[in-house]
């Protein structure tokens, strides 16, 4: 829940100042109006010291919500009521999650709310472009069609993710293994011969000296290890809830040799894909553009939305910022330009998104392909030293014996 700034007047007139917690600006100001404050100003207030540290999120699995949209659309294609749809919904959904969210949200509609509103006060279990799309469905009058949108909209990205996920967690999982068998060498394997070795008089090889330190190292500061991971964990974890670091962080993962365009890649995928989506919906271009920014996953691309959305408030082409930045290659711009001038943008958003889905698909098969050779060459190369440096005296000393 965010800290908001406010100022007004109260009901004596008095100008008044302060701080109101709320999940929405527009809350913020409901409950402002609920104390008689008439507020004149109310931001967000963006220090950290006023922000929630939140280490995980109430989720739905993408499986499970994708299920729930499917059904949601076929319920009202069957002419059932948008209540008595979530009514079945909630008493069907094994979700606990989801359950709890789609009660919530019956009664707001048994009390005669829409269900975007609804919605709106879920957001933590439902996002923004959702609670749009919901509701240009309901002012459209096509709530079913929107659905099965959304549906085919979360499974690509649930797929895309997948894939991305998969292509960067790989190389991390075959990296923490040997890290395991190494410091289980070092911390277990290699002390018991370091007690033969100093049994013997003879003069140990350069290579073995520095593995037995190594190894009495690890035994006796293994728990420094663990701290240090806690401590990136939560570092990580705090920098990322700050624009400012969260920024420098996107940018240099952005950079970084073959995953930075991996990253690059999903993320267009999913900007231009959301982008489509709201548009083929009739949500306001500002709206969408807004909208997209907040769920871009990125903070690099969200400040280029950014300028493309006050682009677009003078009159310009949302593609005009874009173009001055090296995150968006010129086959999006270009895409773009030609969707604007003949009237087809979702159409041309959506070929952008095909485009990039599919480079993804290549891309992760092309990391994993070149990521396991190597992995499996390191892996051979530390455990090789290792046994090589209580092998060569172990055999001197044989050949001391002999």
């Amino acid at each position: 829940m965010a800290v908001y700034q406010y100022q007004g007047r109260n009901r004596k007139g008095q100008i008044t100042k302060g701080k109101v917690k709320a999940a929405s600006e527009r809350e913020a100001r409901l409950k402002l109006r609920e104390n008689g404050i008439a507020v004149t100003t109310v931001h967000e207030l963006k220090s950290i010291l006023y922000q929630d540290i939140t280490i995980g999120k109430m989720k739905v699995k993408s499986q499970d919500f994708v299920i729930y949209l499917r059904q949601f659309a076929t319920l009202l294609q069957a002419g059932i009521s948008v209540v008595d749809a979530t009514n079945i919904l909630a008493e069907q959904t094994s979700s606990k999650l989801l359950k709890s969210s789609l009660r919530d949200i019956e009664e707001e509609l048994r009390a005669g709310n829409p269900f975007s509103d609804a919605a709106q006060k879920q957001r933590k279990m439902f996002p923004p472009l959702f609670i749009n799309m919901m509701r240009a469905g309901e002012l459209g009058g096509n709530l079913d069609e929107i659905l099965e949108r959304l549906a085919v909209y979360y499974e690509k990205q649930h797929k895309t993710r997948q894939k991305v996920f998969s292509a960067m967690s790989y190389p991390l999982v075959v990296g923490f293994i040997a890290l395991v068998v190494v410091i289980f060498l070092l911390s277990f394997v290699v002390p018991t011969f370091a007690d033969m070795f100093a049994s013997f008089d003879s003069e140990l090889p350069i290579l073995t000296i520095m593995v037995l330190h190594a190894g009495g190292f690890f035994g006796r500061f293994w728990w420094m290890f663990i701290l240090l991971g806690l401590g990136v964990y939560i570092g990580w974890v705090v920098l990322r809830q700050r624009p400012q670091t969260s920024y420098y962080i996107d940018y240099f993962m952005l950079r970084i040799p073959i995953f930075g365009k991996l990253l690059q890649k999903a993320t267009l995928a999913r900007m231009t894909r959301t982008l489509s989506s709201l548009f083929s919906s009739s949500v306001p271009i500002l709206q969408a553009v807004s909208i997209v920014e907040r769920v871009a996953g990125n903070e690099v691309v969200a400040r280029v939305l950014r300028e493309a959305r006050n682009s677009l408030e003078k009159g310009e082409s949302i593609a005009t910022p874009m173009e001055k930045h090296w995150v968006f290659p010129p086959l999006v711009t270009q895409m773009i330009i030609v969707g604007e001038k003949t009237g087809s943008l979702d159409l041309m958003l959506d070929k952008v998104a095909d485009f990039y889905e599919s480079e993804v698909d290549a891309t992760t098969d092309q990391i994993k392909s070149l990521i396991e050779p190597i992995m499996i060459v390191v892996l051979a190369g530390v455990v090789g030293i290792i046994v090589a440096s209580i092998a060569i005296p172990m055999f001197e000393i044989f050949d001391s014996v002999g």
